[in-house]
């Protein structure tokens, strides 16, 4: 939701539309400005987060961010921005900030991690024992970070897996790298790796997106919800069993200006659907 008008509008907006969880951004998301919240702000934000009884509120960093950049200024400018979102998500008492690990451009693998580990360690001294750091799994070719589960359990593995680190789980961009989300068994298959590679207690949230490009495409193009290729099969990774203590964020595109109503509606309904349907299967006969 957006914040304009100042953080604790999101608040106002996501109750408009019926939501239950929110995720903002604390600052122009394509911009390197920070902005400037107020005690007052948050102060509001925390009151109307109350008021709303909202099971979850997370921040997103900066599009602009890159822990892997190669460019020396970039790389600066990422991890002073992702501090400053870190500090301004403890102050709003988030649950988290989802990012994106960023792309060595080229550079490989290796070498990207050798920025982001560094990097990451200066970002999750920000964090508290409410607000984590949530690496999102990602999407797109060429040197993106963070494709894969085992990339993420890389990144991880090498910070020697610290409190207060954590992953979200986005649908399109799983679908995007070969993870089949509509397929209950490949659910099945990615929960038991998400729970062997990284730990079942560190996945925080999840995004819920629908797919414009095909299986394994290597390309995030987020679709409003029934409306792409993952369809409403996107119930088998929504009602999995494993994902029912979690908040599902929205990011779709809505009717132009993002999530709406009818958004919500749509995905509750694939919900129910499935979770019905799971149900029934799963009931032993009498």
């Amino acid at each position: 939701m957006s914040s304009s008008g100042g953080i604790f509008s999101a608040i106002d907006r996501i109750e408009a539309i019926g939501g239950n969880c929110v995720q903002v951004f604390t600052q122009s998301p394509r911009m390197w400005r920070p902005t400037n919240h107020t005690p007052d702000a948050i102060a509001r934000f925390k009151e109307r987060r109350a008021e709303a009884k909202l099971a979850g509120v997370v921040v997103h960093a900066l599009y602009l961010c890159n822990l892997a950049a190669p460019d020396d200024e970039i790389y600066a400018k990422s991890i002073a921005t992702m501090k400053t979102t870190m500090e301004a998500a403890c102050a709003i008492e988030a649950d988290g900030v989802i990012f994106h690990v960023g792309s060595h451009l080229g550079a490989g693998f290796e070498a990207g991690l050798e920025r982001v580990v560094p990097a990451m360690k200066e970002i999750l001294e920000r964090t508290n024992d409410t607000t984590w750091l949530l690496m999102e799994n990602s999407a797109g070719a060429g040197g993106t970070i963070g494709r894969s589960l085992d990339e993420l359990a890389a990144i991880a593995d090498a910070l020697g897996r610290p409190e207060r680190l954590g992953i979200c789980l986005d649908s399109c961009h799983l679908y995007a790298s070969g993870y089949d989300v509509s397929d209950p068994k490949a659910v099945d298959a990615l929960v038991a790796d998400v729970d062997r590679m990284i730990g079942l207690d560190r996945l925080r949230a999840l995004h819920i997106n629908d797919s414009l490009m095909p299986l394994g495409s290597n390309r995030d193009r987020h679709a409003n919800i029934g409306d792409g290729l993952i369809g409403d099969a996107l119930g088998a990774f929504l009602a999995h069993p494993a994902f029912q203590h979690l908040c599902a964020y929205l990011e779709t595109p809505g009717p132009g200006d993002g999530t709406d109503a009818e958004e919500l509606r749509k995905v509750c309904d694939i919900h129910a659907r499935w979770r019905k349907k799971k149900r029934r299967s799963t009931a032993k006969p009498s």
